[in-house]
């Protein structure tokens, strides 16, 4: 499913971001990914999103050779990927039914699937009752919970979150994790980079370390650990 091998990534100023990255992601796991700020955590999100190139080694995710993409092909790979970030970015002048179905119109999707999938997905993470609610009127709960709901509605194979619950008071952001783990019984993939330490703990999913630009420990049912700061 997701693949990095001996992957490194240097930056235009020298900067070494990741160095001989190796790990492999089975299709259904969720995967802690954690490190301390400007460890390489987001670098390898951002590689898997082909934000950004790698200096070398290969990467293949569903077996695409995301190294060899080329520029026109590269949002048509990201279809395949749902991507819930820290921040929600949400479009505030569009409702909640609207920001999701946004998702599907960019990619084509015909009138009838959009008003099929659209309330299934709101049912999903429990925001019917809001659909016609604009962000502003929103909780940061329920704005992530929204941003979730856009990631998964064209069924991606990969979802990849970045901090999806920093900005959460505790409470939420358990609430917040309780939808991403029924999303991941569901079939796909799961990848979250994260500080939190206490929903690390508690969920005992797979852990990768990353420290420095290098994989300092991968274990499966891992807890948050040693995880050294700068």
């Amino acid at each position: 499913m997701i693949t990095f091998e001996n992957v490194s990534k240097i930056y235009d100023n020298g900067y070494g971001a990741l160095k001989g990255v190796s790990f492999h992601i089975a299709k259904g796991e969720f995967v802690f990914l954690v490190g301390s700020s400007a460890a390489g955590k987001s670098t390898i999100i951002k590689l898997m999103m082909k934000e950004e190139s790698a200096t070398g080694g290969s990467i293949f995710i569903n077996d695409i050779d995301v190294n060899a993409l080329r520029h026109r092909e590269i949002p048509y790979f990201r279809r395949t990927l749902g991507v819930v970030f820290q921040d929600f970015r949400l479009l505030p002048n569009k409702n909640v039914q609207e920001n999701v179905a946004y998702a599907m119109e960019i990619v084509g999707a015909s009138n009838k699937e959009i008003r099929k999938n659209v309330p299934l997905v709101l049912s999903q993470v429990g925001l019917s009752a809001k659909a016609k609610m604009y962000p502003h009127q929103l909780s940061g709960g329920e704005q992530q919970r929204v941003a979730i709901a856009r990631a998964i509605v064209n069924n991606p194979v990969v979802l990849i979150a970045d901090e999806p619950t920093g900005n959460l008071d505790p409470e939420t952001a358990h609430e917040i994790m309780a939808i991403m783990e029924e999303i991941n019984k569901r079939g796909t993939t799961v990848v979250m980079a994260t500080h939190a330490e206490n929903i690390v703990n508690d969920m005992k999913k797979r852990v990768i370390v990353v420290e420095r630009g290098i994989i300092t420990r991968d274990e499966n049912e891992g807890g948050y650990g040693y995880v050294q700061s700068n």
